[in-house]
């Protein structure tokens, strides 16, 4: 049986005033889908969004809703302002399951007070309490309380009113909302923003157990690749559909990308020597074999050379090489908040044991918000004095320091006259710098208050990158980064010859680059080897239950060069996708069971489990790559054929 589709989207397209954001973008999303919209800044990811929940108008084509479809929507900020409590507020995500309620009760009453249509009355109310029941109105609390304490509320705020909280609490109240509405197709705008890494943890599992259909644009790469089975990126205007997660779709644009410039490359050569042919021959003997060719070769439909976003262009040296310890403290240091006024008490924030940090170490430091790391790492470079303890740094160790909020960026000036103040530098060097942070032309005029969050963190970077420090100290170095550039700057750090001591709530970031975890937690400091995955295995959080198998994976028209109407459909070449599609569902289903499993014999010490696991795991993993290869095979098949029958 067909999966239902819920959402059809055909020739969307949308344009401001002359700037064209993307255009013909064609795709559907069936029931219990969870699927990845991703692309560079900028790529019209939220726009798509937008226009799906209502929010935003279209300029081209149409979006097609399943009859009674439920969709919520949200946003990256939330912004609304509301008296009501915390609590309250959630109720709202149960309305008419409360106003079901309220009828119910006063039908009771009625039925107390008069005998008259009594038989209508037991109709209605039996009616009523199959719905209530059905849309879970008899757990409401339960699932209330249960989804804001994930969201890291406690108890203790559930009645502190919305318009007294921060904007980042906002977004978990919005966030909060969404969930609990449990529409048919949720909508997800970056909903990893404000959350610290138990709460991912806990969002990640409810969305693995969700059976509704989700649409979720993110930069966490760790959280996509655990809640999303299907990957659209938006890329030049245009939108590609890749039936992968996100690990496994970077592997497959890297081979529809070389396969394309194969393509292009083959056309280019086929041109040239018929050019040659006709400049040759078209006033000898052969000239009506050369008028035939350039009749053919002015019908040939031109295959455009595939695109790749400007990257990066960064390298990362440390001026002078650092002895060999770099940053020891004293046990006991405390770092905190002086008192507000003469003879109050100290604001202490977390205590750590003796530290140290050798030369070429990478330290990541996580915690819940609020729990001090920022404030340790301001105590560590001298910002803040130390409340108690001392921190001594070694020889030659130059700290360079990457604040969140970007506050060593002077809030006067253009890029072009920032950069020229860290260090000597003439214009002409000074923009070709620039330009290796994807400021290209007028960009490097801009005033520094007016970049948006992505331009500043590259600004802060070019910054960086001139102090040649060989001690970095980062906080939150990827926040505002897309994807692309999150990878730039883990290849810039993976190579760098200094030390490095970060703050991040980015996994994927995080386990490419640390090799030893600082935990700061209920005040206290503790030190495990090894990156993030390596300390979820120390701490046992890997003991959750397996994802759940994946829904059949939907049978999209197969990616093309460029999505437009499809002329042309091969029953066969559509039938043979179709099933290598729900294949790589099922085997990646297997894989992810038997992953979850590896990890608990670990903890176990069940060693006979994990190799017989693991064997197991290969033999899935082989046979998942022959699908995919199968399946890319099958798509260029596909291709082919479609840009023979263009007219």
């Amino acid at each position: 049986m067909a999966p239902t589709t819920l959402l059809t989207v055909n020739g969307l397209a949308k344009t401001y005033i002359t700037d064209e954001i993307f255009r013909n973008v064609n795709f559907q999303i069936n029931e219990r889908e969870h699927v990845a919209l991703v692309g560079v800044n900028g790529a019209g990811k939220s726009t798509i969004l937008r226009i799906i929940g209502g929010i935003e108008h279209l300029s081209g084509g149409e979006v097609i809703f399943a009859s009674g479809l439920r969709v919520t929507y949200l946003p990256q900020e939330a912004r609304f302002d509301s008296s009501r409590t915390i609590r309250e507020e959630a109720f709202t995500a149960f309305d008419e399951i409360l106003r079901m309620g309220e009828r119910m009760r006063e039908i009771e009453h009625a039925m107390g007070e008069t005998t008259d249509d009594l038989e209508a009355l037991l109709e209605e109310y039996d009616r009523l309490q199959h719905r209530f029941e059905a849309g879970g109105g008899y757990d409401i609390d339960h699932r209330v309380e249960t989804v804001l304490s994930g969201l890291g509320f406690t108890t203790e705020q559930f009645d502190e009113r919305v318009n007294l909280l921060s904007g980042g609490q906002k977004t978990r109240v919005a966030l909060a909302k969404a969930l609990l509405a449990d529409p048919d197709l949720l909508l997800l705008d970056e909903p990893t923003n404000h959350l610290d890494l138990e709460m991912l943890e806990w969002l990640e599992t409810f969305l693995r157990g969700w059976n509704g259909a989700c649409l979720i644009v993110s930069h966490d790469r760790y959280f996509l690749d655990r809640v999303t089975n299907r990957t659209m990126e938006v890329a030049f205007g245009t939108l590609e559909d890749y039936p992968a997660p996100y690990s496994r779709y970077l592997s497959l644009r890297e081979e529809r990308y070389e396969r394309r410039l194969k393509e292009y490359e083959e056309q280019q050569e086929f041109i040239a020597r018929t050019e040659e042919f006709i400049r040759k021959y078209k006033a000898g003997q052969r000239s009506r074999e050369a008028k035939g060719r350039q009749t053919r070769l002015d019908r040939l439909e031109r295959i455009a050379r595939p695109q790749q976003h400007q990257e990066l262009n960064i390298r990362l040296t440390s001026a002078t090489r650092s002895g060999r310890i770099v940053l020891s403290t004293t046990p006991g240091l405390r770092a905190g908040y002086p008192p507000a006024s003469p003879g109050g008490e100290p604001h202490l924030l977390v205590e750590t044991p003796a530290l140290q940090i050798e030369r070429g170490e990478r330290v990541g430091l996580i915690g819940p918000n609020g729990a001090g790391k920022s404030t340790l790492l301001k105590t560590l470079i001298g910002e803040l004095k130390p409340l108690k303890g001392r921190i001594d740094f070694g020889t030659n160790v130059k700290v360079g320091y990457y604040a969140q909020a970007h506050e060593q960026l002077p809030r006067q000036g253009t890029p072009l006259s920032v950069i020229m103040s860290v260090a000597p530098m003439g214009e002409e060097f000074a923009r070709t710098y620039l330009g290796r942070f994807l400021f290209s032309e007028d960009d490097v005029f801009k005033h520094v208050e007016a970049l948006s969050g992505g331009e500043r963190s590259r600004l802060a970077l070019a910054m960086l990158l001139q102090q040649q420090s060989n001690f970095l100290i980062l906080d939150e170095p990827t926040n505002h980064l897309d994807i692309s550039s999150r990878e730039t700057l883990e290849e810039l750090l993976a190579t760098f010859d200094g030390t490095i001591l970060f703050v991040s709530h980015d996994r994927y970031f995080m386990d490419r680059i640390a090799t030893r975890i600082w935990s700061v937690e209920d005040g206290g400091l503790t030190q495990n080897l090894g990156n993030y995955t390596d300390y979820q295995r120390v701490i046992g959080r890997r003991e959750e239950p397996a994802k759940p198998e994946p829904a059949p994976a939907p049978e999209p028209e197969p990616p093309v060069r460029e999505q437009r109407p499809r002329p042309v459909s091969d029953a066969r070449l559509q039938k043979a996708l179709a099933q290598n599609e729900r294949e790589i569902a099922r085997l990646e289903g297997k894989l992810n069971e038997l992953s979850d499993a590896m990890t608990i014999a670990g903890i176990d010490g069940d060693h006979e489990a994990v190799g017989r696991l693991g064997e197991e795991y290969e033999r899935v993993q082989s046979e998942l790559d022959d699908v995919y290869a199968r399946w890319e095979e099958t798509s260029a098949q596909l291709d082919q054929l479609l840009a023979q029958s263009a007219p």
